[in-house]
Order: structure tokens, then sequence, then C-alpha cells
């Protein structure tokens, strides 16, 4: 077996999967290309039958310093594709511009406009649906119509046209051949209609191709070097370990395993394993009075953006809010008692962007150095500001709602979204990863995913790591174009 390859590959989620689709359009015919997953294929019918999105426990992949926040990871064929609720917003152009328009934390080394065909393709591979209006610009529309707004979203959006939007989302509207429809039953970790996207039901092709070897149950232990290139890595499979080299190496899991593989690795930073965050995710309930929620047709109906671009973020957080269209979720406050008022409640999600904090960290443990360890001890106090906001935000959306009080306000567990540690920055000393999420020293070397983002957008960071994926792929072959 020759074990050289053009490209190795590590991981089969958004990051991995899209830098690969990419990657084959361009190579040659002759390209070799091997991809190493961790986990197995849990097929969606394994998955259904056993009410999990992995065979591999959480507990087995990472130690959780602070049990209190939690970060979610689903191990396996497709990652967290299968996992993931299905958001699939763009972030915003400010997003990428905090320091130069707001004075506050840093600019991304790449800007809206570079990414906003990319965007388009992703939407169009991925099937998303959303709204005809856009809070930000646009080339093209979304490929699926829209979800059915709930009854608070129709008064949210007549109130505040520019303001309140369908959501856009992977949860499909309409049968796409791969996809069902979604069912707003709120389970979308596990989709009974196997309606969302995932790589299982939309990238799975590409595996197909005959330049490409998938070795499954495949755990990377380390990238090796020899002297400021990437050789290889090593990896763990049915108990031993194995080796293969190639000329190109892409690290493509999270914001807890890429900066993890490469610590094992003697790759160090100053950076890296560093500011560890995801958005702060604030759940707020609120009595309506004789207003029905729960009547759209998927679990997140609507997106607000009164809180989000603005001189404000000069001094607190943009906020991007969600309404919560299913009472049947982890949200115990999601119904009223009354007779007859069930249902007269709206349930919104505020998601403030953060600023990374150095000590949220992800580490080697000490006492089992296969495996990562998450140290989180909070948010910034930037986001903490925007989350006092949200009285006064409430007030506002009392001009549209007909608000009886506010049922509660409390901080969420997750977003899911783990983002930081292995950051994209022009100055090396600042910044594991270049623009193009090429490593510093190592030039043959990719991080691929949220573990390059400098900040946390309050958008979801689905969309935005398949296009960065899409992007390095098409710079990938660009600079070696100019190099023949």
């Amino acid at each position: 077996m020759i074990n050289h390859y053009d490209a190795i590959i590590v991981g089969t989620s958004f990051a991995g999967s899209f830098f690969l689709k990419r990657y084959l359009q361009h190579a040659p015919k002759t390209a070799r290309v091997l991809v190493l997953e961790r986990g197995q294929h849990d097929n969606k019918a394994w998955q259904l039958q056993n009410r999990r999105t992995s065979s591999i426990d959480i507990e087995d992949l990472y130690i959780n310093n602070q049990p209190e926040k939690e970060w979610l990871v689903s191990a396996g064929f497709g990652g967290n594709s299968n996992c993931w609720w299905g958001g699939a917003t763009r972030m915003m152009p400010g997003d990428f511009e905090l320091q130069s328009r707001y004075g506050v934390g840093v600019d991304w080394p790449v800007k809206y406009d570079d990414l906003e065909s990319y965007y388009g393709e992703v939407e169009e591979i991925m099937a998303i649906s959303g709204p005809t209006d856009s809070p930000m610009p646009r080339s093209r529309p979304l490929p699926l119509p829209p979800h059915r707004f709930s009854d608070p979203d129709v008064l949210l959006k007549k109130t505040f046209p520019d303001g309140w939007y369908h959501s856009a989302t992977v949860r499909a509207t309409v049968p796409t051949g791969t996809r069902g429809v979604c069912c707003a039953t709120g389970l979308c970790e596990l989709c009974p209609t196997d309606a969302k996207f995932t790589i299982q039901n939309g990238l799975a092709y590409i595996y197909d191709d005959p330049r490409v070897t998938l070795l499954l149950q495949a755990e990377v232990e380390e990238v090796q070097k020899k002297g400021d290139i990437a050789s290889g890595v090593s990896y763990i499979r049915k108990g031993r370990t194995e080796s293969a080299t190639a000329d190109l190496v892409i690290l493509a899991a999270n914001a807890i395993f890429n900066p993890f593989i490469l610590l094992r690795s003697g790759i160090t930073h100053d950076r890296l394993g560093k500011g560890l965050h995801e958005q702060l995710p604030v759940d707020v309930c609120l009595n309506l009075d004789g207003v029905k929620a729960y009547n759209g047709s998927t679990s997140i109906s609507g997106n607000g953006y009164l809180f989000y671009e603005g001189e404000h973020r000069r001094d607190y957080a943009a906020c991007l809010i969600e309404t919560w269209n299913s009472p049947f979720n982890y949200r115990r406050a999601a119904l009223r008692t009354e007779q007859g008022r069930w249902t007269e409640r709206a349930y919104l999600r505020f998601m403030f962007d953060d600023l990374p904090r150095d000590d949220n960290t992800v580490t080697i443990s000490t006492t089992n150095p296969k495996l990562p360890v998450t140290n989180f001890h909070g948010y910034s106090d930037y986001a903490m500001r925007g989350m006092d906001q949200i009285p006064a935000m409430v007030d506002t959306l009392a001009k549209a709602l007909p608000i009886e009080d506010i049922e509660s306000i409390s901080i969420g567990r997750t977003t899911a979204h783990i983002q930081g540690t292995a950051v994209m920055g022009n100055d090396s000393a600042t910044s594991v990863v270049d623009r193009y999420l090429v490593h510093h020293q190592l030039r043959n070397l990719l991080v691929l995913g949220a573990s390059a983002y400098p900040t946390a957008s309050p958008a979801y960071p689905t969309v935005t790591i398949s296009a960065l994926s899409l992007w390095a792929a098409d710079h990938l072959f660009a600079k070696e174009s100019k190099n023949v």
C-alpha cells in the first residue's frame, strides 16, 4: 500500500467536506486524497434507533473542566453536521471589521465582500430556505422559499420590516430529493424527517470519488513535520498506530480538536488554544396577551436584526434574536399553565457576539494526554454589557407584541458554536493561520473551521465555515497555478 498522498484531510464535517469538494474540482485525475475520520458511519437509521448522533460518547472525546458550560461534539462521518440544528445565516459586514468600524476587538483578515460569492455557493449546495428580502448585501436569492412565520413573527415583521426576517435555515421547506420537509417538532438534533442538510445527505457523494480514500475510526494523534513543512500525520486505527505522508495536510476538526492536535504535535504558538468562545446565548420568555405562538413551520421561525449593526457596537455587543417555534424542547418554560392560554408566550433567544478571553482555553490533559481539556471562565464584559440591554430591547419589541410581562431571562448553556483557539490574521505574531487558513510557519498545513474565528459574530457560524473552506481551496490552486 502506498502511504503517500497529495493531501490528507482530518475530519469529515463542514470544513473538511466543503474543502474536499472544491479540491476535487481543481485536482487532476491522478490526485490521491486520504480523509481520516475518528468516528464511524452512524447513518440516519442508526441515529434514530439509538436516539443519538454518534456511537462515541462525548465524555470519551474531551474533558470539560466547567460542566455547566456545554460544548457539543458529534464524532463520526459528517461530524457536527449530524447534530446541528440548521441555522444558516451569513455574518454581517460589520462582523469582519469590529476594530476599524467600532474600535473594539480585531478586524478579520477577510471581509464580507471576499466571501459573498462563496456564501451564495454554499447556500445553493445546502439548499437553504429563508427570506426573500435580506439584512445584508446579496448577489443571489436563497434557493428555497422561507418557512411560515409564527404569529409573533408576523407582528414583529409588520412593525419592523427592516429588522425582522424569516429564519435562514437548512431545514427544508420543500423536498429536495435527498431531504424531507421540516416537521417543526423541535427535535432538530436528530431530525426525524431528515430535513436538515448534513454531509451524509448532501455531500456524501464526494467520498465516492476514486481519488479519495476514506478511513473511518482513524483517530489522528499528531501532525508530523520535517523542518518547516508538514510531512504527514500519525493516527490510531484498529488499535495500531499508523502514519501517512502527504504534500498537503489539512486539519478540519473543530475548535477543540484542531488546537489539541497541533499542541500534541509540538506545533506551538502563543495564541494556540487560547480564546475558546462562542456567542453569549440569553433565553428570554415573554408572556403575551391574546397572541398565540408556536404556529410557524420550523423550530426557529424568525431572526431579529434590530439590535445587530450600529454604533452601539462601540459600547456593547451586537445581538441576533431567534424566535423559538416549538414548545417541545429543553426550554422548560415554553408553555403557560393557564387554561386556554398555553401558547400565549414568546420564547426568544438573544445571541450576543463575544470577544475572546485568554483564560478560556483548550489544553492537553495532564492526567490523560490523549484527551483535550476545555477551560471556560466566562464571557467578555463586552458581551455581558449587551445582555444588560435586554430590558430596553424588550421595551422596543413591545411596540409590536402585546407583552404582559417578562417570565424569565437566563443565560443558556451553549449555542454549540465552538470558535477561536487557532485564529486567523495577517500578523504571524498574533495569529496561527493567515487569511487563507494556511499555517504561518508550516506553509503546507491548513487549519480550517471555526477555530480560526478571531471573534464571535451573533450569526450562526456554519455557512461562514463552509465558505472559508471553498475560499481556502481556491487560493491554494490559484497559488499553485502561479508557481507553474
